[in-house]
């Protein structure tokens, strides 16, 4: 590989392990709904990562830097979305608080699998096809990549499928990592813990995202 592209390796390696909403929901739902939910939802975040470089390379992102319109209604839809998530995982905390021991395994974890893996892939999903943040990155970012001569397309293609593999490789660690320790924090208490604290750092997230300027 070139020098470009060594850089910019080192450069997306480290904004994947930077924690975010992404790092959150992966961590959430392989706690509380298992590692394949875990994996769906890096399906998600991936494939809505993928949209927002297809977009970006033919050109359509460019209506989030020129239409101020278009940045804010992709804007709020993203941030009450994340509202939203958080809003549910605060409802479940304050259901399992006040459950009885015996019934303490119930939630999530006890819904059908498939149902358990689509959900998951839709809150990865949505959470980056909503996000006007991840467009604008790419096209912001990824042009300090392409050298002079380069085929833009191909290259700006190139460049953001380096980025998700990297992405679905961090995540993926991380959701085989977390897994292990998934046994030992399925109790009652820990489930509300989790999702007492998850549902508030994702109504922040969702407050940052509102309160973005393009």
């Amino acid at each position: 590989m070139d020098s470009h592209l060594w850089a910019f390796v080192l450069v997306a390696a480290l904004l994947a392990v930077t924690p975010g909403a992404d790092t959150l929901l992966v961590v959430r739902n392989v706690l509380t709904r298992g590692r394949p939910a875990g994996l769906a939802t890096i399906a998600g975040i991936a494939a809505g990562c993928l949209v927002h470089a297809t977009l970006s390379a033919v050109g359509v992102a460019l209506v989030l830097v020129r239409s101020a319109e278009a940045f804010a209604v992709l804007k709020w839809c993203g941030a009450i979305y994340l509202f939203a998530l958080g809003a549910q995982s605060l409802g479940r905390w304050l259901r399992l608080d006040a459950r009885a021991p015996e019934s303490a395994r119930e939630g999530p974890a006890d819904r059908p699998r498939a149902a358990r893996r689509l959900r998951s892939l839709l809150e990865g999903l949505l959470t980056n096809v909503l996000n006007p943040k991840v467009g604008i990155f790419y096209l912001a970012f990824l042009p300090q990549f392409i050298a002079p001569g380069d085929p833009a397309l191909a290259r700006s293609l190139l460049l953001a499928g380096l980025h998700i593999g990297i992405g679905v490789a961090w995540l993926s660690a991380l959701a085989f990592g977390v897994g292990r320790i998934r046994p030992l924090v399925e109790s009652r208490l820990w489930r509300a813990r989790l999702e007492g604290a998850s549902g508030a750092v994702l109504i922040g997230l969702g407050v940052r995202l509102a309160a973005e300027r393009r």
